[in-house]
């Protein structure tokens, strides 16, 4: 497999679901013009990530996962050829979760993820959580890829995308909601770089409120041959969307990735696991104690 291309559709949402359709569906017909393999939504397309405070409003703004909204990409997918990520408030007992479920060309469900490491800090403390980090096999009109996701503040906890490397993923889709400062672009590339894997974020442009675009994909390989003969380090950003609307196509070289994470030492190949207990106590110390955390 030579290349695997993510359309980043960086947009503004519309004041309803129904605007949302059609806007999403509008712009996946558009990421196919451009060759995409998959087209990546940012954080929770079908409110804008709108919840509010009521748990009965959050409620009706939910959509169950066999929904004309989310079946309608579903159709697209298979329509289109082409794979679709789509973000939506899920329906779900005892409360909604922040949800993406990624339809292969094929038209296949290959992947719900649930948001595990929701923002307990602010309204997403009503949403319950998911439970697990899942991986998936793609397959493209060139070759079949390992896909996981996250979304959005699990970017900042490292075990998220180390259990996805774990499980297999090669490209890591994250959609998101959030403005993309340097500090938030750095966890990014450290994801990238300390698992080998590619990582493609779409986030909501200018105007979305509490965003500002910049969406981003890094491929994961540190060190290259930049000049003939000489291995260097070399920047893993792929590319980085300015704050518009717009779709920004991010294409992962998977054979020249693939020979990286076979020869370089990130990733699981060095790693200690019988060191690392701490890592799965449910002991919180200060100054980390706060009473709005859940585990």
């Amino acid at each position: 497999m030579q290349d695997f291309k993510v359309a980043l559709l960086q947009m503004i949402s519309t004041e309803s679901p129904e605007g949302n359709l059609k806007k999403g569906l509008e712009y996946c017909r558009k990421a196919k013009e451009m060759g995409a393999d998959l087209a990546l939504f940012p954080e929770m397309w079908s409110t804008g990530y709108t919840m509010g405070d009521d748990p009965s409003q959050m409620r009706r703004l939910a959509v169950a996962a066999d929904d004309a909204f989310v079946l309608a990409f579903r159709d697209l997918a298979r329509e289109l050829n082409m794979a679709i990520a789509v973000t939506y408030l899920e329906a779900y007992q005892p409360a909604p979760r922040n949800t993406v479920t990624v339809f292969d060309r094929f038209g296949r469900s290959v992947l719900t993820y649930a948001k595990v490491h929701t923002c307990d800090f602010d309204a997403e403390r009503l949403l319950t959580p998911g439970d697990d980090f899942h991986t998936a096999d793609l397959d493209t009109a060139s070759g079949t890829v390992k896909i996981g996701a996250m979304i959005c503040y699990d970017r900042e906890f490292p075990e998220s995308a180390r259990i996805l490397m774990l499980k297999g993923a090669e490209i890591i889709l994250v959609p998101n909601a959030c403005p993309m400062e340097i500090n938030r672009l750095t966890q990014l590339r450290a994801r990238a770089f300390e698992n080998m894997t590619g990582i493609a974020t779409a986030n909501y442009a200018y105007g979305q409120p509490d965003c500002n675009g910049h969406s981003t994909a890094f491929d994961g390989m540190a060190y290259g041959e930049i000049r003939p003969g000489t291995v260097e380090s070399r920047d893993t950003l792929i590319i980085e969307a300015g704050e518009s609307e717009g779709i920004y196509q991010a294409v992962f070289p998977m054979d020249k990735i693939r020979a990286y994470r076979g020869g370089e030492c990130h990733g699981n190949t060095y790693r200690r696991p019988s060191k690392y207990g701490a890592l799965v106590s449910e002991e919180v110390r200060e100054p980390f104690i706060r009473a709005d955390a859940r585990r």
